[in-house]
C-alpha cells in the first residue's frame, strides 16, 4: 500500500470484472487518486494474467487491492458506506452527486453491467452524461464507455467534488 491514507477517501469496487486489461488500468487509476480497489468475485481472469500486469505496469503491486467472494460479503463489510452504482441506464448525472469520503463507487461487468438485484441494494444509481451517446431509436451514437474510462471519469469527479485533488 502506498503512503496515501485510503481511510478518508472513496473506494472503487468492481463487480465480477471480466477483462484483465480494464482491471489493470483501473488499478493504476486508483493508485493515481489514492483510492482502494475492491474486486467482487468471480472474475473472468487470473490475478497472474499477463494482460492484467501489463495494464497495471509496475504499479500493480502498490495498488491497495482487496478481494471479496460475494456482493453480500462486501456489503456487510461496509455497512456504514453509501454504495453508488454506475450504469448507462441512469439519467442521474455524476455531477449531481454530493460525494462523501466513505462512498463506494461500484462498477459492473464489462459485458452486462450490474444486475438489477445488485443495483436494488445500492443507495444511489448514477450515470455519466454522453452527448454523443446513442439516442432512443438511433444507432449513430456510442452505447457505452469502456469500463476503465468510466471509472477514471467518476474517480476524478468524486475526488474533485471532495476537494481531494491539489488543483
Amino acid at each position: 500500500m502506498n503512503s496515501i491514507s485510503h481511510l478518508c477517501r472513496p473506494r472503487v469496487a468492481l463487480f465480477e470484472p471480466r477483462i484483465p486489461q480494464n482491471t489493470g488500468t483501473i488499478g493504476r487509476t486508483c493508485l493515481a487518486f489514492g483510492l482502494s480497489l475492491d474486486i467482487i468475485k468471480p472474475t473472468g481472469f487470473s490475478f497472474e494474467d499477463k494482460y492484467l500486469k501489463r495494464a497495471g505496469l509496475d504499479y500493480w503491486s502498490n495498488v491497495d487491492l482487496n478481494l471479496y467472494e460475494s456482493f453480500d460479503e462486501y456489503q456487510n463489510k461496509f455497512i456504514t458506506s453509501r454504495i453508488i452504482a454506475f450504469t448507462k441506464k441512469s439519467n442521474n448525472s455524476i455531477s449531481s452527486i454530493k460525494y462523501k469520503n466513505s462512498d463506494i463507487l461500484l462498477f459492473g461487468r464489462e459485458d452486462n453491467g450490474l444486475p438489477d438485484s445488485i443495483m436494488n441494494k445500492c443507495n444511489i444509481i448514477a450515470g455519466i452524461p454522453m452527448p454523443g451517446g446513442e439516442s432512443k431509436g438511433s444507432n449513430c451514437g456510442v452505447r457505452s464507455l469502456n469500463l476503465s474510462v468510466a471509472c477514471g471519469i467518476v474517480s476524478y469527479s468524486a475526488c474533485l467534488n471532495l476537494k481531494l485533488l491539489n488543483i
